[in-house]
């Protein structure tokens, strides 16, 4: 488990299953992100960084809502590692 900064629970992975645009590369990039029954579209692809072994995606979906992905390219896996949620105007 990583640790979170203080004063915040623990920050837990949480598999995802993400479908990608396939290049020349393979998986190229996150277009759509599932959680379960529901799939957030990915409308950009704001930054995309590699360490050994991972390549980690910063998306933003059609909420406006942010995500920080990580593919782990030996295990084909992905992780949700950060999120930040839009601010929505209260009503």
């Amino acid at each position: 488990m990583r640790k979170a900064a203080e004063g915040r629970a623990p920050l837990v992975e949480r598999l995802v299953k993400v479908e990608c645009y396939a290049g020349y590369k393979g998986e190229e990039r996150p277009v759509r992100v599932l959680f379960g029954e529901r799939a957030e579209e990915v409308k950009i692809v704001e930054d995309r960084w590699y360490s050994p072994g991972a390549t980690y995606f910063r998306v933003v979906v059609e909420s406006g809502d942010r995500y920080i992905l990580r593919h782990d390219d030996a295990q084909d896996v992905w992780t949700l590692e950060g999120y930040r949620e839009t601010r929505r105007a209260k009503c």
